[in-house]
């Protein structure tokens, strides 16, 4: 049997992807600081639904790191743990680099020095692009368009902004690194807006999931900027068949960066959300208004051409679909947000 371990697995990305490697015949190995609020339920919910190993350990340690890496020798590492929150990055710089960059490194140089055959999976992200100030936008009544492309290909040039995006754009580049130097199997899945079951969304990270929460529970919602911001958004079911494929195909794409979103085909603006959520809710969001967000990118949506080359991989649950799906999960587990 296959072992994967999963960094962040108490999370919401990691919980979705536990439960499905569990029950898809692999041994998983769950490590998690549970430092997030909610994690504790995410991880109750996981040990009902699947069997794991949990381990509490916090990716900057490096001993503890080490020692789980030496000790359970895993085939796949799955790097989900990270400071996620732009906003929080601003407040406390040193532990988002600690947590992010430092934190990569950590799992990096266990694998090398004790388990060097492992496929480290690192979970990146869009903000690795920068604000594209470069790239000509069109504002139009309900959303930004870009002028000249369809999507951002993996090919456009890095430029980090705010500690988040540098923080996270360093794990990038050590991945690549260790790729070429040192002859380990990576790959970076540089991710766009994540969305689905167990998200438990708020202000400053999940902006799909917290609108709908804070819509169903009468909650005041914060627009930063104008609301026409645009992302393409990914159901994480979708997700985790690209983390099924990167395995597959780990000697083949080892090394690489794929950018992976909704694509052109499944894009939000922060008012058109708003609007889907009136529709299918009845409810009128509490809103109110503030300034731009720092390194906040007005439109960022993925061409997906290199995955769907190289990996056999698109989206198959569209934003309606997903949206619903969100929907409905939100109201049937209202006892998981008494903390609102």
């Amino acid at each position: 049997m296959k072992k994967i371990l999963i960094t962040g697995s108490a999370g919401f990305i990691g919980v979705n992807s536990a439960i499905h490697f569990a029950n898809n015949s692999w041994q998983v190995i769950a490590l998690d600081n549970l430092s997030r609020p909610g994690a504790e339920d995410n991880l109750n919910w996981l040990n009902q639904q699947a069997k794991v190993e949990f381990i509490k350990a916090d990716i900057r340690d490096s001993d503890s790191i080490e020692r789980i890496v030496k000790t359970h020798q895993p085939d796949v590492l799955l790097h989900l743990a990270a400071q996620v929150a732009v906003t929080t990055s601003v407040v406390n710089p040193r532990e988002d680099f600690q947590i992010n960059a430092l934190g990569t490194f950590n799992l990096l140089e266990a694998i090398r020095q004790h388990q060097s055959d492992c496929f480290f999976i690192n979970a990146s992200t869009n903000k690795v692009y920068g604000k594209m100030e470069d790239c000509a936008v069109v504002e139009t009544e309900q959303h930004y368009t870009y002028k000249d492309i369809n999507g951002v290909s993996e090919n456009r040039e890095l430029d980090f902004h705010s500690p988040y995006g540098c923080s996270k754009g360093a794990a990038d580049q050590y991945c690549i690194d260790y790729a070429r130097i040192f002859n380990l199997k990576t790959v970076n899945l540089r991710q766009s807006c994540i969305y689905g079951q167990r998200q438990l969304g708020v202000e400053d990270q999940g902006w799909v999931a917290w609108f709908t929460i804070a819509s169903l529970f009468g909650k005041p919602i914060t627009i930063y900027g104008n609301g026409k911001q645009v992302r393409d958004i990914l159901h994480v079911d979708d997700l985790i068949r690209c983390y099924e494929l990167c395995i597959e195909k780990s000697d083949y794409i080892s090394g690489q960066a794929f950018n992976i979103g909704g694509g052109p085909e499944n894009t939000l603006s922060l008012l058109e959300l708003l609007d889907m959520l009136r529709q299918k809710t009845a409810v009128e969001p509490n809103l109110s208004w503030s300034d731009w967000r720092p390194g906040d990118q007005p439109i960022f949506i993925c061409e997906l051409d290199k995955a769907k080359q190289h990996l056999g991989w698109q989206p198959q649950i569209n934003v309606d679909q997903g949206v619903s799906k969100l929907i409905d999960w939100v109201k049937q587990h209202r006892e998981l947000f008494n903390w609102l």
